[in-house]
């Protein structure tokens, strides 16, 4: 009986004191935990900073354009026959005036000879009726002729001076058709490729031609803004010509350099854009017509403004702030202006100086107030400058202890600290 009744009792004694064990180890890692906590706090935050700059910044308006050929003409016989030979090669560039391919030309150079004996003939008999209208003329005065018979013969004379007059245009007509047999380039540019070959018939009918050519330097480029933005570009087309920078697909590298031409004289009210013409010189033949390219207009540049990178820009619920370091190596929070943004850096226009510090990397601990540890790209502090290594195998062994140590003592705050909750948007 008194073992029955001693069993129960330790078993509630053994319970008791594990569950109050297990609450004060709680209770010491917690106070651990908090301890750790708070000299992880006293730390100073490793941050990056870049200085404010004051400089030029240029103000682009950015669109996806498709080019365009500046001339683009479908060459097309304007006579009739067989095509004897081809002069050009596919992809080949040409001048004005260079022979692209040859008609047959020996029917027109037929009737060129035709019109020529033609108006000879004519000549000859205008030559004889003058002579005749001279004599009939002497007759007429000295009363031994007719004077109705020199008029006759005045009105011949006036007949056949016009027949020689139409031989004439027969003639240049002849020789018109004649030069068509050689079919010249129109513009300067560029062949694509042959739509018909040597030895076929053609008519000036014909729909499909003989070759495109293409303009391609310089080269046109057209291009849609909202129109929201057209009064900005109209004012500044205004006072000049406009700068547009053909940009590659990742929209950094750069391509070419033109200027603004052409700005449509309506609105697009299906997409409420405004259409523009910028030509481009197309040296170095990067740009090809159909293709698509992004563009960049520059409308404006903003003189002496002070930028910094886009990263140190921070936003909370009073607006746009920065944090800047001070000379004692602690943040504050500074409320600023941003007038211009992208990518890479933000223009302010209020609130901050140029070569003022401000953090770029590293928000997690920051608040007003935070003592910061400025580091360079590679991690270390800017200020810790590499003393001389010492040589030799004491030396190294030293090393090897130094970063021993190191790494031993980085895992325990690893491990130990973690860090706070982020109240801003890295």
């Amino acid at each position: 009986m008194k073992l029955g009744r001693i069993l129960p009792i330790a078993v509630v004694i053994a319970v008791v004191a594990a569950v109050g064990g297990y609450v004060f180890m709680g209770k010491q890692q917690e106070q651990q935990k908090q301890k750790r906590a708070r000299a992880f706090q006293d730390q100073p935050a490793p941050v990056l900073v870049a200085p404010a700059r004051s400089t030029d910044v240029p103000i682009y308006l950015d669109a996806v354009g498709n080019s365009k050929a500046l001339n683009t003409v479908t060459v097309r016989p304007q006579v009739g026959g067989q095509i004897v030979k081809v002069a050009f090669r596919e992809g080949q560039d040409v001048k004005r005036g260079d022979v692209l391919a040859e008609i047959d030309p020996r029917t027109y150079q037929a009737q060129y000879d035709q019109a020529v004996a033609k108006k000879a003939q004519d000549e000859a008999t205008l030559a004889n009726a003058r002579i005749d209208f001279e004599r009939y003329t002497r007759l007429a005065t000295s009363n031994s002729g007719s004077k109705q018979q020199a008029d006759t013969q005045k009105a011949l004379v006036a007949q056949l001076e016009a027949q020689v007059q139409g031989d004439q245009g027969a003639i240049d007509n002849a020789k018109a058709m004649l030069s068509y047999t050689k079919i010249v380039a129109p513009i300067n540019g560029r062949v694509g490729i042959r739509l018909v070959d040597e030895g076929n018939l053609v008519q000036p009918g014909d729909a499909n031609g003989l070759v495109v050519i293409t303009e391609i330097q310089p080269i046109s480029v057209l291009f849609n803004l909202p129109q929201q933005q057209f009064p900005q570009v109209s004012k500044a087309f205004a006072k000049g010509p406009l700068d547009v920078d053909a940009m590659a697909v990742d929209g950094k590298t750069f391509v070419d350099r033109g200027q603004l031409r052409v700005i449509d004289n309506q609105m697009d009210q299906t997409t409420g854009t405004i259409r523009m013409k910028a030509e481009f010189p197309n040296a170095n033949l990067q740009l090809w017509p159909g293709q698509f390219i992004n563009v960049r207009l520059l409308v404006d540049t903003l003189k002496g403004v002070v930028v910094v990178p886009t990263a140190a820009v921070q936003r909370g619920p009073q607006g746009t702030f920065v944090y800047v370091v001070g000379d004692d190596s602690k943040v504050a929070v500074r409320p600023i202006t941003v007038a211009q943004q992208d990518d890479a850096r933000a223009v302010i226009s209020d609130g901050l100086k140029a070569q003022e510090q401000v953090v770029t990397t590293g928000f997690t601990r920051l608040s007003n107030g935070t003592r910061v540890n400025v580091q360079s790209a590679d991690g270390q502090p800017q200020d810790a400058a590499p003393a001389a290594a010492p040589q030799g195998p004491e030396a190294a062994q030293g090393r090897r202890k130094r970063g021993s140590a190191e790494n031993t003592e980085g895992r325990g705050r690893r491990s130990e600290n973690a860090p706070a909750t982020p109240s801003t948007k890295q």
